[in-house]
Formats: C-alpha cells, sequence, structure tokens
C-alpha cells in the first residue's frame, strides 16, 4: 500500500517514524515549508522533514494546493491512501479525491469534542480527566471527518499540555499504524458520522491569555498554567515585574485573590478566589527558569 504522508510537528514526526518502522511504503512526504528561527532566524527544517530525509523520502513543501503543479505531484505519487497528522493546511477537495482509500487523519482529541488547533491544551485548560486520539477520515470541514476508531487516556492532575502532547503522540502513532494496517488489509475502513451538534472547539492560543487571574479557583489557576505550558506560558505580575509561571500546585489556604501567604521551602502560596496554589517554578523578565525558594533567596520579597 503506497502511503503520502503529511504533517509537520514533532507529534506527526512521531507518527511517521512508527508507520516506517512498521514496514509501510512511504512514497512521499508533504510538510510545511522550512521557516526561519531563534535568534539567528536560521532556517529549520520542520521534524517530518528531518525524518524523511533520513530514511530517503521525497519530500515536498507546498505553501498550499492552489497550484495544480502541487495537486499533479501528489497524483504522481499515486496514493492509495494520505495519512495527515497536524499537517497546519486545508487540504481541497481536490486532493482529498485523489488517493484511493481517500485522506485519513489523527486527531489529539475525542472527537466531536475539541475540533480545532489546540485541542490537547484546551482539555486541560478545562481541566478534563480523559482525552484522547480520534482516526478519522477527512472531509473540507474542519476536524469533522467520520470517526474511525479512537483511543483514549487519562490526564494527569499535574500533567501540563506538553507532557500530555508527548503521550498522545505515541498513542497517535500506534492508531495510526493500526488504521493504516486495516486498510492494507479490508481496502476499506467502517465509519462512524460525527455528531455535530456536540461538536465544541479548542481554538488556537495566544499570548493574551498568559495572565493568570487570581479571583478563578485554585483549581482553574492550576489547569491555566498545565495548559499553556510549554506555551505560550502563563504569567504573573509581582512588585512591578512580570513573571513566567512554570509549575504550581493546589494547597491549602484562604486569602484576598492574589494575595502572598508566604514563601514555603517548596514555593510561593498565592491566594486565589477559592483556595490558593503554590508556584512552584517562575522565570523572571530576562531570566531562566529557577525553583521559586531559588529564586526568592537572591531577591527577597518586600515587606
Amino acid at each position: 500500500m503506497r502511503v503520502v504522508f503529511m504533517g509537520t510537528p514533532d507529534i506527526a514526526a512521531t507518527c511517521l517514524k512508527k508507520i516506517l518502522a512498521d514496514g509501510f511504503q512511504v512514497v512521499g512526504a508533504f510538510t510545511q515549508p522550512d521557516r526561519p528561527k531563534g535568534r539567528g532566524m536560521k532556517m529549520v527544517f520542520s521534524p517530518v522533514k528531518e525524518v524523511a530525509l533520513e530514511h530517503g523520502i521525497p519530500v515536498f513543501q507546498p505553501e498550499n494546493f492552489r497550484e495544480e503543479e502541487t495537486v499533479q505531484q501528489l497524483r504522481e505519487l499515486k496514493p492509495d491512501i494520505c495519512a495527515v497528522v497536524a499537517y497546519g493546511r486545508i487540504l481541497p477537495q481536490k486532493v482529498l479525491d485523489i488517493p484511493t482509500f481517500g485522506c485519513i487523519n489523527i486527531h489529539a482529541s475525542i472527537l466531536p469534542q475539541y475540533r480545532g488547533s489546540a485541542p490537547y491544551q484546551w482539555a486541560v485548560l478545562d481541566g478534563l480527566k480523559e482525552t484522547g486520539v480520534t482516526a478519522m477520515y477527512l472531509c473540507r470541514e474542519m476536524d469533522a471527518g467520520d470517526i474511525i476508531e479512537v483511543s483514549k487516556t487519562p490526564i494527569g492532575e499535574d500533567e501540563t499540555a506538553g507532557e500530555l502532547l508527548d503521550r498522545l503522540a505515541v498513542l497517535g502513532a500506534d492508531l495510526l499504524s493500526k488504521t493504516l494496517r486495516r486498510f492494507a488489509a479490508d481496502g476499506k475502513v467502517d465509519r462512524t458520522p460525527q455528531r455535530s451538534e456536540e461538536a465544541t472547539y479548542a481554538p488556537m492560543l495566544d499570548k493574551s491569555m498568559c495572565p493568570i487571574d487570581w479571583n478563578k479557583t485554585a483549581r482553574q489557576v492550576h489547569n491555566h498554567v498545565r495548559g499553556l505550558h510549554p506555551w505560550p506560558v502563563a504569567t504573573m505580575e509581582l512588585q512591578g515585574k512580570t513573571f513566567k509561571v512554570h509549575a504550581t500546585r493546589i494547597v491549602e489556604g484562604n486569602g484576598n485573590p492574589g494575595q502572598i501567604l508566604g514563601l514555603t521551602k517548596t514555593g510561593l502560596r498565592i491566594a486565589c478566589g477559592e483556595g490558593a496554589v503554590e508556584i512552584l517554578s517562575l522565570q523572571a523578565e530576562g531570566g531562566k527558569r529557577m525553583a521559586a525558594p531559588d529564586y526568592f533567596r537572591g531577591h527577597p520579597l518586600e515587606g
């Protein structure tokens, strides 16, 4: 079975590695164009491009599929199926129609919940106890295709979005490989239409979400910090400075929202609208990430 893989970030690279290790014939990889990154703005390959080049797989990096030449490149690969994981591009119908068995996608949520670009982050932000990955057929509407199979996993109480993504990548890779084996064996796979009336959406994160609202409950503040890590990272104001907050835990305590309750051996305790949290690690502007007690040992709190 001839597979064309489409994806860009680490989760996609994990999936590509898995299906290559399992012996699938990947005849081409589509990924986003190289982007400048870092202080030196050096052009950087996507994780998927790096894996593809390591395995001698032809790489294609179109900005989109508007040009007929790009669509023709895909046709010439004669794919039986396109496997799509976090590609970051909308595929038009003329592309979806090319593979013999269609285009399938691995999405990092239990669909129809959390359609959109930040599903696992919003699962943490909303305090869910469970999420998963969904194998689905692609259609023109975003994340609305028929479901093939779902794999579920619990979310740890202190697990960050980044830590969750690492686990979902492995779960998604296994599900993709399993799904491709089903296509290779049967040529088609049963599908279950989504109930669109049950759909929720997970919009892209941005830095406007970073400031912590201390009027919220301790649980909500803790989820906020977890859900925005490793990007864009929650922030707080303290003594006229802005700090990134990397890790917290829920503790006992009462006070006015935002009130400092004290510095302990493990962190800085701050009151919330209900309960309190302890800041375990933080990062001052222009500084590096530090354990809160270590930082305040060198920068004593005023008053």
